[in-house]
């Protein structure tokens, strides 16, 4: 069962997901199906999307959620750890980093202010391992003023990874930017509608060779290869 279906069949907790992120998800998360992973999602709500989690990527995966409201604790269940903080609060970050980290995969579907995304997405993307997978939701609010957000706004999380594709390609700019941790650590960022998804990754060796079995035969084995 795919994803769209176990939403549609869901008659668990409550989930709460706008429809054209499940095409997203299956693209980036499936091939971590069934596999021995760690996996965050900021913002438990009502604790059926932590179930989805739990029934998508397996018996193996170990499914973490995190709230500021106490009361989600009482969503916790075999299978889903939930621990109660906020995630813009380094110290809190960091304790869960030492019980569960690295996080293999990380979804923030949290508070969506734009101060919280960055500062989260600071601390933990440099910590995923180097497959890992970070998705951002809903960030049209980084268009709403009531979110820090705003078209103009430079501190807007939208804003602040145009930069990043700046970054991805640093090493062929001359010289005009320096290399950063998204330059070597970074295989891909990916943008839809509201969601950011960046994936882990480096690129040891960047060359661009030229081959042609053609030339080869003809130059090497001297025979016609028409």
């Amino acid at each position: 069962m795919n994803l769209w279906q176990d939403f549609l069949t869901n008659d668990d907790r409550l989930i709460h997901k706008w429809t054209h992120y499940f095409p997203i998800y299956e693209k980036h998360l499936s091939e971590w199906r069934n596999k021995t992973i760690t996996v965050l999602e900021i913002g438990v709500s009502k604790g059926g999307s932590l179930q989805m989690w739990k029934r998508f990527f397996g018996p193996l995966a170990t499914i973490v959620g995190i709230d500021i409201n106490p009361e989600c604790q009482s969503m916790e269940e075999d299978g889903v750890h939930i621990r109660i903080g906020d995630q813009s609060d380094p110290e809190f970050l960091q304790k869960l980093l030492d019980e569960f980290g690295p996080f293999d995969i990380v979804l923030d579907d949290g508070s969506h202010r734009m101060d919280h995304i960055t500062q989260t997405f600071e601390l933990l993307y440099p910590t995923l391992p180097k497959n890992g997978i970070y998705i951002v939701e809903d960030l049209h609010t980084a268009y709403w003023p009531e979110y820090g957000g705003g078209k103009d706004n430079p501190d807007t999380f939208i804003n602040i990874s145009k930069s990043f594709i700046d970054d991805l390609n640093a090493d062929h700019s001359r010289g005009q930017i320096a290399p950063t941790f998204m330059t070597r650590f970074t295989f891909c960022i990916s943008y839809y509608d509201s969601v950011v998804v960046f994936q882990r990754g480096s690129i040891p060796v960047k060359k661009a060779p030229q081959t042609s079995v053609r030339n080869l035969a003809t130059r090497l084995l001297n025979v016609d290869v028409r």
